[in-house]
């Protein structure tokens, strides 16, 4: 659609080759590509340094990167990696990008139907969780501070979605985690591009987007409590200040 589209992962093979495949569509605007694992927050930090040399705006940050399953579940600096990727590394690139976003930029992120209340302890890297509780309190805990964000920023911006893009969908974290095929992938493609660009979505901020019934929906209800939203923003963000980033 002529969009400057930046890209970010952590194999430099597969970030050329989506390069080369969308250079050659028709009407593709200027690409580019960061190496950056969103599993280490230094890379985090260093990829957001590296936009803000390049860019004085961004319109739209789509932070769809996740894991469910992987037998390192630990990082280097002794955080649940799902909480890190899925909440944690998220939460720190927008805000460190926030100076390059206006009022009406877009900040879309991925949640899920798999949501449940979030152990702080687990997320600050004192408690071990099983797969599928990681996953499911670290997809609570970015729809939180989404709602949180949305609400604090309603006024001067930018725009917070969170986005349940559909269920079981043709992902490699859905066929490693569960070991099925999955629904076609473009469902999820089609919603995340409307959520970055549709009118519909303009003042959605703070809200929470359901695709499998494709409508705006109620959140869960520690999503609807403030203080709880604000523990979890301020425990992220201790998180964050001990790692010295």
């Amino acid at each position: 659609m002529g969009h400057t589209l930046l890209l970010h992962g952590r194999n430099e093979t597969k970030l050329n080759d989506i390069v080369k495949n969308l250079s050659a569509l028709p009407e593709t605007g200027i690409i580019e590509s960061y190496i950056c694992d969103l599993s280490n927050l230094n890379d985090v930090r260093s990829f957001a340094h590296q936009v803000m040399k390049r860019h004085q705006k961004i319109d739209v940050i789509i932070n769809n990167a996740g894991i469910y399953k992987t037998a390192n579940t630990i990082t280097s600096e002794g955080y649940d990696i799902r909480f890190v990727v899925n909440t944690l590394a998220p939460y720190l690139l927008t805000q460190m990008l926030s100076p390059l976003l206006d009022k009406e930029a877009r900040v879309v992120n991925l949640s899920s139907a798999a949501q449940s209340p979030v152990n702080l302890l687990a997320m600050e890297g004192k408690q071990e969780l099983s797969d599928g509780d990681a996953y499911a309190q670290s997809k609570l805990a970015i729809t939180m501070w989404s709602r949180y964000l949305g609400i604090m920023n309603k006024e001067m911006g930018p725009i917070f979605i969170a986005v349940n893009p559909g269920s079981f969908l043709a992902s490699k974290m859905v066929k490693d985690a569960f070991g099925v095929a999955g629904n076609d992938i473009n469902i999820g493609v089609s919603i995340l591009v409307r959520a970055a660009l549709d009118p519909d979505f303009s003042d959605a901020t703070g809200k929470y987007y359901v695709n499998d019934n494709a409508a705006f929906a109620s959140q869960h209800p520690d999503a609807l409590d403030n203080k709880k939203c604000e523990r979890i923003v301020k425990s992220i963000e201790l998180t964050i200040d001990k790692l010295n980033l």
